[in-house]
């Protein structure tokens, strides 16, 4: 065989990591996460959708759409506890609960849409905090 044909083989090939329960469960999560429309919490609706002070966003915007987040499924031992499952069926190893998250191995066992609620998600759920751009996993979040 030859390496255009070996090449145009990979192309095509799927990662079997992709397809395994957790990792599928993780992308559902991901997809449910956030509701249709802005939040509709009393906070947000004695404050007119003003998230002015706020600690962590209730509304967001993905491709023009707005969305809130489901408080009720989106605690940050919630996010955590998925995150580690998908993680531990991706990569055959556990999830450092401290320190920067590898928001790039996240990404590889993420389907593409969704890449855009990763970080959304995780800073919103107290599950990380962006220091200079840098997710750094919440002690609090891991207990």
């Amino acid at each position: 065989m030859s390496n255009d044909e070996k090449m145009t083989g990979d192309l095509f090939e799927v990662d079997k990591r992709l397809a395994l329960k957790p990792v599928v469960d993780f992308n559902t999560y991901l997809r449910t996460a956030f509701g249709n429309g802005p939040c509709t919490c009393s906070r947000c609706l004695a404050s007119a959708g003003d998230e002015t002070g706020y600690e962590h966003a209730h509304s967001f915007n993905f491709d023009g759409q707005p969305a809130n987040r489901r408080f009720a499924s989106t605690a940050g031992s919630d996010v955590l506890q998925a995150l580690k499952k998908a993680w531990l069926s991706y990569t055959k190893a556990e999830l450092e609960v401290s320190g920067e998250l590898a928001l790039d191995t996240v990404k590889e066992f993420v389907q593409p849409e969704l890449h855009k609620r990763l970080k959304p998600l995780f800073v919103a759920s107290g599950l990380v905090k962006d220091v200079d751009g840098s997710l750094q996993l919440q002690a609090q979040a891991a207990a």
